[in-house]
């Protein structure tokens, strides 16, 4: 655990001056096998201590890898006179931020931390199932991943924080050959919130994944080429998340509202159906906890849900504290740094679709001639809401049931017009949380949502 050396430093906080002092480890812990062998092991751990001080409407930061009693008081120090020349040479004539109370929050706990042995015997032991068991796959690949984020943060608003945030997760890549002797590849995610020996107690709890999943792989297989053209489809799986997270999600990050994100010409206006409803939650949904929790965010604000689009319209943004105090709205804590030596961005936490009053069976039996669209392997997005994502799993829809599996395509579209054509949301949410958003900095996240019935422009072969 990591020692608190930070607390007992708010008495060299300067008066009247926002600061923030925080205290971070990262681990990542790793393994990957392809085919039986060992082609990867990671385990890395990274320490230090930061500081960012603001004045006259700019920051001052400063950060090291050692952490000491003296490295914290270096970097307070580093960081008060980088605030004062910054506000010198580049002020905004800006006054203070206003004070956000926030007080005390400890989620942390004893994070176990297995040796590297036991990541190489678990995916050892799996490799030999599938091996034994999925007797038709041209390749095999396991990878398994553990990370925490361990942080703590004083803040001159009397916010002191401490927090873990481990996940731990499995990744079973399968590979098939078509007739044709085409590669084909599905892939299944297993895990979530926890360290990998809460997650993973036994290797056998794999299985009934792994099954499933070379079922739909030697379908797929035997899959059909998409029609191309704009279709009437059913996002299930990933895809809503993905779709919240990509291609609305980045668009109402303040920071790129005011750097012309499509978001800062629709506020308070119609972007979705009146069945479409998104928020950004900090750390509970529909009653549980959502799959990474955040509860004070790196400048000590106390995390709150955001809502962003209400019965399809367009209600707010995610903010920091500075573009919160810009647009005259409250931060809901969405500034969060990677790495101590990163500053706080303004990031999603766990962004998601809520859900409807649909059944996936009525959805499906109301399409005539269309596609569910399941699983995807990638998607981009841009600040015009435009997006493309690859589909690599799903189903053709004739007269309303299930036909053929489909082989790999595409869907795109342009978010705040594509969100209007849904005209049914199913009654359940699937969450994912294993990925990693890259904006500036990687940073862990939630994304989820319910199934959609809309429109999309399908890529075809």
């Amino acid at each position: 655990m990591l020692r608190d050396l930070i607390s007992d430093k708010t008495a060299c906080f300067a008066d009247g001056v926002h600061t923030e002092l925080r205290a971070q480890t990262n681990l990542t812990r790793g393994v990957s096998m392809m085919n039986g062998n060992l082609t990867g092991n990671v385990r890395n751990e990274n320490t230090g201590v930061s500081a960012r001080v603001y004045a006259d409407g700019v920051y001052g930061f400063s950060s090291t890898a050692e952490y000491s009693d003296e490295a914290v008081k270096a970097v307070l120090k580093a960081a008060s006179e980088n605030a004062a020349f910054m506000a010198a040479h580049a002020g905004k004539n800006k006054s203070m931020l206003p004070a956000l109370p926030c007080g005390s929050v400890s989620t942390a706990y004893d994070l176990n931390d297995p040796e590297q042995r036991t990541y190489i015997d678990f995916a050892k032991a799996l490799d030999a199932y599938i091996e034994a068991h999925c007797p038709k796959l041209l390749a095999r690949v396991i990878s398994v991943r553990a990370d925490s984020m361990e942080k703590r943060i004083a803040v001159s608003n009397g916010c002191h924080s401490h927090s873990v945030m481990p996940r731990s997760y499995v990744y079973v890549f399968m590979t098939a050959a078509t007739p044709e002797g085409k590669p084909v590849e599905l892939y299944e995610v297993m895990g979530g919130y926890g360290t990998f020996d809460q997650n993973f107690k036994d290797v056998s709890d794999c299985y009934e994944a792994v099954d499933r999943l070379y079922l739909r792989i030697l379908e797929k297989a035997c899959g059909v080429y998409a029609e191309a053209g704009e279709k009437t489809v059913i996002l299930g799986g990933i895809l809503p998340g993905m779709l919240a997270h990509e291609a609305v999600g980045h668009t109402v990050e303040a920071d790129l509202v005011l750097g012309g994100s499509v978001a800062g010409y629709n506020l308070n206006k119609q972007v979705a159906s009146e069945l479409v409803s998104l928020t950004d939650y900090a750390h509970t949904a529909f009653g549980s906890k959502v799959p990474l929790p955040i509860y004070v965010d790196d400048e000590g604000t106390k995390a709150e849900d955001a809502l962003i689009i209400e019965k399809g319209i367009l209600r707010g943004y995610m903010n920091n504290r500075e573009s919160a105090e810009h647009f005259g709205v409250s931060p809901c804590g969405n500034a969060r740094a990677y790495l101590f030596s990163d500053e706080p961005l303004i990031r999603m936490r766990n962004t998601c679709i809520l859900p409807g009053t649909s059944k996936l069976e009525e959805m499906i039996a109301s399409v005539e001639d269309g596609y569910y669209f399941l699983d995807t392997n990638n998607g981009q997005a841009d600040t015009t809401g435009e997006f493309m994502f690859g589909v690599t799993g799903g189903y053709e829809i004739k007269n309303g049931k299930l036909g053929r599996p489909i082989l790999d395509t595409t869907i795109s579209g342009v978010a705040f017009e594509m969100l209007k054509t849904v005209d049914m949301v199913s009654d359940e949410v699937v969450w994912a949380s294993s990925g990693m958003c890259g904006k500036k900095q990687p940073m862990p996240v939630g994304m989820g949502g319910p199934a959609l019935r809309c429109k999309v422009t399908v890529g075809g072969k």
